[in-house]
């Protein structure tokens, strides 16, 4: 029997599940949102350059053009599996300065900029190259000089750059994929149904369009009501059948009548979507304006959009970062503690049913009334136990809250609060009380103050180079 490799094995895996490649970033992240009839987002562009002729190091005899067929031939590959990106230029400069500047205009229309670093220098071009503006990344192998030992001073500057110091092509998969999200982000669209909800940047519109690019477009109670009025009832019972009605592991209180109202508010909430070329909606209508959304959202979450409760604009945005960079969908948390096990406990009604993912299976789920008011239909999902996860949340759209945990347990006390629940393991639970929130959210409202985002797997490394990307600070919270 023949050997693979950890690549051929982890590509492979992405190629049964469609959601991940090495190094866990994301394919194509909207493929089955696109399935499902949302227009396509434009391909990204990321110009490559490569750095360096050779010299003493890596070595006197080094072959730069043989070098850069390799990097080529990587990358045709990978354009293909990301399936959304086109790597385009491919130039070949020395450790130059004004060969670097003199390829800044060429970088005219690119979305991003990835440097190959090749051979020995003094960093001066990657700085020349970046004065294009474009968010950056440098793949730099050992042995290819030490440039590397500069990135870090740049990145304390302000510099929008990340660095991968290895010899590893999962992390120039990595790289790519990272840089994709800055471009997505501007070519993104959020209904807000109802009034905006957190912070107090992540409440102006303007302010999400400076700093994100993402355009945020308000849609009325009328206007989803008249969508609502307008779905085909035949057409709402089959998506209620065939997506939870069939599936569900059980259906405990809600009646027949409201899943397929909540099948019809999916519906509803799709056509405004597809027609304002949407890839999210938040609203503060959800919890039963005209029914509840929890099972919409679900759905659209499992289709790697974003559906977020009560117009919650930072945990929105904090949902689209992750799904375009891991393809993973968001579970909107209301936290709390139990010190006991030194750990926090996470509850919501909405859950998606594909926590790995589009690409992946769903998890059990039943059918439950939404806790808070026992009514309406909401979802009760089966995390996994033993799960890394992510807890995360970006605040006054400049600082990322984050957390790595994992799933020890689901509780069972007395059927309390939401529906979906896990008990994660945290590194200081009675720390992280005390300091909940980090003296950013202080003065805030309740449900901003309190709401995380959790994410099936361990992303904070990958998280901390999407900040860099974005010019974000990280906060750890435990």
């Amino acid at each position: 029997m023949s050997s693979i490799n950890r690549r051929e094995f982890l590509e492979g895996a992405a190629v049964a599940g469609g959601m991940l490649l090495a190094g866990g970033v994301a394919l194509r992240p909207l493929h089955a949102a696109e399935e499902a009839g949302w227009p396509a987002l434009p391909t990204v562009k990321i110009h490559v350059v490569y750095v360096g002729l050779g010299g003493a190091w890596p070595k006197p005899e080094f072959d730069a053009k043989a070098e850069v067929e390799k990097f080529q031939k990587h990358f045709d590959g990978l354009a293909g599996r990301l399936g959304d990106v086109q790597f385009v230029g491919g130039e070949l400069i020395p450790s130059d300065e004004k060969a670097a500047a003199a390829l800044v205009p060429k970088l005219a229309g690119a979305d991003a900029l990835l440097i190959v670093h090749l051979a020995f220098g003094d960093g001066g071009p990657f700085l020349k190259l970046m004065e294009s503006g474009l968010p950056t990344a440098i793949f730099s192998q050992p042995f290819s000089g030490h440039d590397w030992m500069y990135v870090p001073q740049w990145q304390k500057a302000g510099k929008r750059v990340i660095l991968a110091a290895t010899r590893d092509y999962a992390d120039l998969d990595r790289l790519a994929a990272l840089l994709r999200v800055p471009a997505r982000m501007r070519q993104s669209r959020i209904l807000l149904i109802g009034s905006a909800q957190g912070t107090a940047p992540a409440r102006s519109a303007e302010k999400i369009r400076q700093k994100l690019g993402v355009e945020i477009v308000p849609v009325s109670i009328e206007q989803q009501l008249a969508a609502y009025n307008a779905v085909d009832p035949k057409e709402a019972q089959s998506e209620a059948e065939q997506y939870w009605l069939k599936p569900a592991k059980k259906i405990v209180e809600p009646s027949r009548e409201e899943i397929v109202n909540s099948a019809r508010l999916y519906l509803a909430l799709k056509r405004l979507m597809v027609e304002n070329r949407a890839q999210a909606v938040t609203s503060t209508l959800c919890m039963g304006n005209p029914c509840n959304a929890c099972l919409a959202f679900s759905k659209l979450n499992d289709l790697g959009l974003v559906g977020a409760c009560e117009g919650d604009v930072d945990s929105t945005l904090t949902m689209l970062l992750f799904g375009y960079a891991f393809a993973k969908p968001g579970f909107i948390t209301d936290p709390l503690f139990d010190v006991s096990k030194n750990a926090m406990i996470h509850a919501h009604c909405v859950a998606p049913t594909r926590m790995d993912g589009p690409g992946g299976p769903r998890h059990p789920f039943s059918i439950r009334t939404h806790r808070d008011d026992n009514s309406g239909a909401a979802v009760e999902v089966e995390l996994r136990l033993g799960q890394e996860i992510t807890c995360a949340k970006l605040v006054n759209l400049d600082t990322m809250l984050l957390s790595a945990q994992k799933i020890v347990e689901i509780p069972d006390f007395d059927d309390r609060g939401c529906r979906t629940q896990c008990t994660a393991q945290v590194a200081d639970a009675r720390a992280m009380l005390a300091n909940w929130g980090s003296g950013i959210l202080d003065g805030e409202g309740m449900m901003t103050q309190l709401h995380r985002v959790v994410f099936y797997g361990n992303h904070v490394p990958s998280v901390r180079d999407l900040c860099q990307l974005l010019g974000v600070k990280i906060v750890m919270e435990g």
